[in-house]
């Protein structure tokens, strides 16, 4: 579709109207970031609604202070509207889902002559299910009824909330349409152990079967989503409904414009979805509710009929189960090279090139085909319960059973599947198909594997984790791809209509090559840098400081106790950064007795109140100290006189022992590369932007940027991320 003339006028009318009401000046950035969305957007050929161009994606880094929500606002809707398509915008985090759904986009409605609608797209989780509600009421007005056992699923209660009263009272403010049902709009926050009791799952729910169906939460939001132009979701919905299919909650990818900012989360966000983990001791806990289960089930179902049936076959696939569990742990509790951290009391094994030991991989096939055996059984009791919902046809099964066991089993069920996906990932074959080769699954059992060196992505992590505690212990076996590169091209950028990635930090020492390869492009994507409009020189300074101690050195913590006080003297608002919670605390305990009232840690409470109490103490004229770790080097927001000085006390290297990091280092080594400058550097040149960027958040912003850590002037790779740093003016002491 090439930018019709009118196309172009809604945009350009649109941004004037909006600098216009809003009495702001247009930004160079922001322009240059408009015109290379509507482009990329324009470029896009289709037929019938269907893309016939290659897979591509736009990228576009710009920094604070462009305004890059109105930039790609601007430039997407009139596009996206022309097409036909919803314009899905995604975030990393709900406080910028909530910008833009209660400021930027009734902004730029108030503003301009664009017509357009949105809503809020939220997974099943975050809404009330009256179903569960009703039955949480019924078990407690019932004493120790067994007619529903849903609650055999749930965890401890919390004290605050979880009463009947409380559960009462949720009924009456949704039934008077007070509250809508949505888990964030309770007036306090809800513990996530009472919310379960009254939310549910894909698996769970009966859908259009349930008798609370047209009053439904979840179902009610969704009816604006087939309705709008333009879905605010994130970026775990977006990959939730992916793994679905796509267009099981969202748009189905074909039909949609994604709008990825914070876009840099977007891989790892990859990473963990597609993850598995089974903890070995309490999945046999697991197995134990199960049973009690199936006893209190038993009565309801009617002798020699296909559920009674199925209740027998699942009692006997959960035994099996069970013990060859029991074999998989006391194989990796006797045959793994454990080495206890006592501090944590916890222990990690990594499986080099994700390789099993041959006894561990044996028991793993084992144990997959009991588990899948296991999901079976589940899935046919659940399709039975679920066809008494049909009064259209006669059943085996009444109603009321069906409504009061279904989501037990279907809770079952999807817990049965989760661990299903660990031990199909852990026997899955890990030669990827090797560069210039045949595909050696093709090449019988004898087959040689390919050397690592030669796979073109590599193969998946998988480790395990031992955990001791006062009376228990247990073993943790986990998977996860190394790279997302695979999942998302297949999943999403080879689908997807058109996509636009954006955020402040997508270049690692200015280039894009590692968002690439994590991400996994197509090769006709674009690539742009918006210039910032911060006069850089002449609104901060970077500073090292002479150091008698490196963070390699023993010292490096009585250093920092000696150095800080003087840094953060005759300055309001000093951001302290550590990469070690340990160090931050053993620092804080250190100084806090000596300067009292002036120190407060990102651990002292809720990340919201740490900055509410931040800035008063900086709104009554006296200075506050800010001590975090990696959350508040990226996610925190305190323009003008609430931040003049970021301290970085170290790099942000990646942490040694992280099992995806040190298997893509292997596999990276294995092809002849240097890990440490090909991952390493540049993620840690990511992490520092990030950090540097908390110091300058408008225009009107100065201030200053120490650097601890003498590394970044004494080591050939420290100039490279020096010279990533916006260019600050450099006061760099010998």
């Amino acid at each position: 579709m090439a930018l019709t003339d009118e196309i172009k006028q809604q945009i350009q009318q649109g941004y004037r109207d909006v600098l216009a009401g809003k009495s702001i000046r247009a930004r160079y950035g922001q322009r240059l970031m408009i015109a290379e969305i509507a482009r990329y957007m324009g470029d896009i050929t289709d037929d019938d609604g269907q893309r016939t161009s290659a897979p591509a994606a736009c990228v576009v880094e710009a920094g604070t202070g462009t305004g890059k929500t109105l930039a790609y606002l601007i430039a997407a809707i009139p596009v996206a509207r022309a097409l036909g398509k919803t314009l899905v915008i995604s975030t990393a985090t709900v406080a910028l889902q909530d910008q833009i759904v209660l400021k930027d986009l009734p902004d730029l409605k108030k503003h301009s002559k664009l017509a357009f609608n949105w809503t809020l797209a939220k997974g099943r989780g975050r809404y009330l299910c009256l179903s569960r509600l009703e039955a949480r009421l019924h078990d407690e007005g019932n004493g120790d009824s067994d007619t529903m056992p849903l609650f055999l699923l749930d965890g401890p209660k919390s004290e605050e909330a979880g009463t009947r009263a409380f559960f009462e009272e949720m009924l009456a403010s949704y039934g008077s349409r007070q509250w809508d049902g949505d888990r964030d709009h309770w007036p306090e926050q809800i513990p996530d152990d009472v919310w379960r009791q009254v939310t549910t799952d894909h698996r769970q729910c009966t859908n259009r079967h349930c008798a609370y169906f047209d009053s439904c939460a979840f179902f009610d939001a969704r009816k604006d989503l087939d309705e709008a132009d333009i879905v605010v979701a994130n970026h775990d919905l977006v990959l939730a409904d992916l793994a679905l299919g796509g267009g099981a909650i969202l748009p189905e990818p074909e039909n949609a414009l994604y709008i990825f900012d914070e876009a840099h989360h977007l891989p790892d966000k990859a990473l963990n979805h597609f993850a598995a983990s089974v903890p070995l001791n309490a999945t046999r806990q697991w197995l134990k509710q199960l049973s009690q289960a199936l006893v209190k089930m038993q009565p309801y179902l009617p002798g020699g009929s296909q559920a009674a049936k199925s209740l027998d076959r699942i009692g006997g696939a959960s035994r099996e189960v069970d013990l060859v569990l029991s074999r998989v742990y006391e194989e990796s509790e006797s045959n793994t090279g454990w080495e206890f951290n006592e501090e944590r009391r916890t222990a990690q094994w990594r499986y080099p090139e994700g390789e099993l030991p041959e006894a561990m991989a044996e028991l793993a096939a084992e144990t997959r085909i009991a588990t899948a055996n296991l999901v079976r059984h589940l899935g046919v009791l659940a399709d039975e319960l679920q066809g008494a919902f049909d009064e259209r046809k006669e059943h085996e099964l009444d109603r009321e059973t069906a409504e009061a066991w279904y989501p037990v089993i279907g809770s079952f069920h999807s817990r049965a599947e989760d661990q299903l996906r660990l031990w199909t990932a852990w026997c899955e074959q890990n030669a990827a198909k090797p560069e210039g080769e045949a595909d050696p699954d093709n090449e019988g059992d004898g087959a040689q594997k390919p050397p690592a060196a030669n796979r073109k992505s590599p193969p998946p992590a998988r480790w395990a984790v031992r955990q001791r505690w006062d009376h228990a212990e247990d073993i943790t076996l986990y998977s996860s791809p190394v790279l997302a590169d695979n999942l998302l091209y297949t999943r999403l950028w080879s689908r997807a209509y058109g996509a636009v990635l954006t955020s402040a930090t997508l270049t690692a020492l200015g280039r894009f090559d590692r968002l690439n390869a994590r991400a996994g492009l197509p090769k006709d994507s674009r690539f742009l840098v918006v210039p910032s409009s911060f006069r850089y020189g002449d609104m901060a300074t970077v500073e090292v400081p002479a150091m008698s101690a490196m963070p390699t050195d023993d010292g490096f913590a009585d250093e920092l106790i000696r150095r800080l006080p003087g840094l953060w003297a005759g300055e309001k608002a000093t951001l302290v950064l550590f990469t070690s919670r340990r160090q931050m605390q053993q620092v804080r305990d250190a100084l806090a007795p000596e300067y009292p009232e002036l120190i407060i840690t990102q651990d002292d409470m809720a990340k919201g109140e740490v900055l509410r109490q931040h800035c008063s103490r900086v709104d009554e004229g006296r200075a506050s100290v800010l001590f975090g770790v990696a959350s508040f080097a990226e996610g925190i927001d305190l323009p003008g006189k609430y931040l003049h000085h970021v301290v970085i006390t170290r790099l942000p290297f990646s942490v040694p022992d992280d099992p995806i990091e040190a298997s893509l280092a292997e596999w990276v080594t294995q092809r002849g590369g240097n890990p440490f400058m090909e991952i390493t550097v540049p993620d840690a040149s990511i992490k520092l932007v990030q950090a540097v960027g908390r110091l300058l958040r408008t225009e009107q912003d100065t201030g200053r940027v120490t650097i601890l850590d003498r590394r970044i002037i004494a080591r050939r790779y420290g100039q490279l991320l020096l010279d990533a740093l916006p260019p600050f003016r450099r006061i760099i002491e010998p």
